[in-house]
């Protein structure tokens, strides 16, 4: 059964649900055939509509395409703001679920669809403004847990955004798009050994003896 088959006609409909509507039929062809390989006229002719009028909506392909990722990563950062919000958990917990999170997330997405995961990494590469909020949201919701460990005591940072920054690029390997997945030259220690090691690096000092 094609995408065709399977979608209604929209041409009716309000304006939010048809961008909605759009963006949905966009990530189900970006999943099956690729970004790069859906066009306008794909989406158009799935939903019934012309293309002149889903450019109503939206000015390109690429604000599709960006809109499409927005959505997609907007669902790890709500997960992320979510664990760090957790009532129960101390912030070593929290930073702990935070980063294997992440990486569980981009690890599916990796192994699961392929071809969306592509244009993760094209925009990655590409620098999309949606990729670089994306990574100010996600090191925010590190310095939230920083911030929550040392004023507990529980963490030791004179400047919880900086100490959230180095966190976020220390776990990259295991977290990046680009990264996730390539061969390496070098042995990479398990992602538990990292976090265990970026952990240890907020403790307390301990006065010498």
């Amino acid at each position: 059964m094609s995408l065709e088959d399977t979608t209604p006609s929209i041409a009716e409909e309000c304006a939010p649900d048809t961008r909605s509507r759009i963006l949905a039929t966009a990530d189900a062809y970006f999943r099956e055939i690729g970004y790069q390989k859906t066009t306008v006229a794909d989406i158009a002719r799935t939903l019934k509509m012309s293309p002149a009028n889903v450019y109503r909506f939206f000015e390109s392909k690429k604000a599709i395409n960006e809109a499409v990722l927005e959505r997609l990563i907007g669902e790890s950062e709500a997960v992320i703001l979510g664990i760090a919000d957790r009532p129960g958990l101390d912030a070593t917990a929290r930073l702990a679920a935070a980063i294997e999170a992440l990486h569980r997330d981009c690890t599916r997405r990796c192994e699961t669809f392929p071809r969306l995961h592509e244009m993760i990494e094209a925009a990655m590469a590409e620098s999309w403004d949606v990729c670089r909020h994306h990574v100010a949201r996600i090191t925010a919701g590190f310095e939230r847990i920083i911030r929550d460990g040392v004023a507990r005591g529980e963490f030791e940072a004179a400047d919880p955004a900086e100490a959230a920054a180095c966190i976020h690029v220390a776990i990259a390997r295991y977290t990046h798009p680009l990264l996730v997945g390539c061969a390496t030259l070098q042995p990479v220690p398990p992602m538990a050994a990292m976090t265990a090691f970026l952990l240890r690096s907020l403790a307390p000092r301990r006065p010498p003896s």
